[in-house]
């Protein structure tokens, strides 16, 4: 009990230290509830399996297999907090960047090499400070990209700030422009026509149930954009409309969901994000345990299926806990290359 006390006071401290924003406090009672269940969880599982090799005797044979429970007793209260601590303090705070290789087959020789930096996932809030985002462009444009994908949730409330993201956005650079989809967190905050002409005004196009055919040489990249497609609900109603026939077609989804629909639309590449790479990931006998796992099998990384493939980013922030465990913020760099 004094160790959960101690763990709480911590999160607490930890609430107050990193509320940046006034309106900020009001997301830590839930961060704190998430976190506070998460160590409950971890201690309930791992004490149970201790439990179930204790010792039933007290002969003295079992002395050295006691000393060794207690041992483990003693792990087992300390590695959650401390975990948790990593993800909050270091990992969150490790933001790479990924560079990807895309074999595509039939892929137009002037398409060849192609570089697409995606930024997704920013959540501009409480959990993610100013700062962290100009490295995450600085880091986007050090690749100089022929083309910049936004992929939504660039923040996570009505009350973030959503215009100094979208200030700190109109610094990416990218020889074809910048251009975006929406994700769930601008539905939520009713932001999506906000973002659109803010973002518009600021050079970002956010496609919206819409494509942009840009010109690389003889080769024609269609670049399609929707909103985000709801789970459970029909995907990409009407997209195949989008699809230019003799180009390369390029979807931008937020929901990575979408990807076997949009294989058969005749999309041969989908971007996505809105995962988080499972944000607190932790894989355990070759399985892979993460929260994303509840709504959709496309988690992290390239996906494939029936010639069509999708790349699902990590991103950049957080939402629920400011914490990641097992799956480092990023910003990705998708190069295309013909197979």
């Amino acid at each position: 009990m004094s160790l959960g006390l101690i763990v709480l006071g911590f999160l607490l401290r930890f609430a107050r230290f990193y509320s940046h924003f006034p309106d900020g406090w009001d997301v830590w009672p839930p961060a704190i509830a998430i976190a506070w269940v998460i160590l409950v969880l971890c201690w309930s599982i791992a004490f149970g399996i201790i439990r179930l090799f204790s010792p039933k005797s007290s002969a003295s044979h079992n002395a050295g297999r006691r000393t060794f429970l207690k041992t483990a007793q003693a792990a087992v209260l300390v590695a959650p907090p401390a975990a948790l601590g990593y993800g909050m303090f270091i990992e969150r705070n490790d933001l790479r960047l990924r560079e990807v290789r895309l074999d595509i087959p039939g892929l137009p020789h002037d398409l060849d090499g192609l570089r697409l930096v995606q930024l997704t996932d920013i959540h501009l809030s409480p959990f993610l400070d100013r700062k962290q985002l100009q490295r995450a462009v600085a880091m986007a444009n050090e690749t100089r990209p022929h083309l910049a994908l936004i992929t939504g949730d660039l923040i996570t409330t009505a009350k973030d700030p959503l215009d100094d993201c979208l200030n700190l956005l109109q610094s990416v650079r990218a020889d074809a422009g910048v251009f975006g989809c929406m994700g769930n967190h601008e539905q939520y905050a009713d932001a999506e026509e906000y973002t659109e002409s803010e973002g518009a005004r600021r050079g970002i196009r956010f496609l919206r149930h819409g494509a942009a055919p840009l010109r690389f040489g003889s080769a024609t990249l269609n670049l399609a954009g929707v909103d985000y497609q709801r789970i459970n609900r029909p995907y990409l109603r009407g997209a195949e409309k989008l699809v230019v026939p003799g180009a390369f077609n390029l979807l931008l989804s937020h929901n990575p969901d979408v990807f076997p629909v949009a294989a058969a639309q005749g999309f041969p590449l989908t971007v996505s994000g809105h995962t988080h790479g499972g944000q607190v990931r932790v894989e355990i006998v070759n399985a892979d345990l993460n929260p994303a796992r509840f709504y959709t099998r496309y988690v992290d990384g390239i996906y494939r299926r029936n010639g069509s493939s999708i790349f699902v980013s990590r991103g950049i922030g957080t939402i629920g806990i400011p914490a990641r465990f097992g799956a480092p913020p990023e910003v990705a760099l998708l190069q295309l290359c013909r197979a």
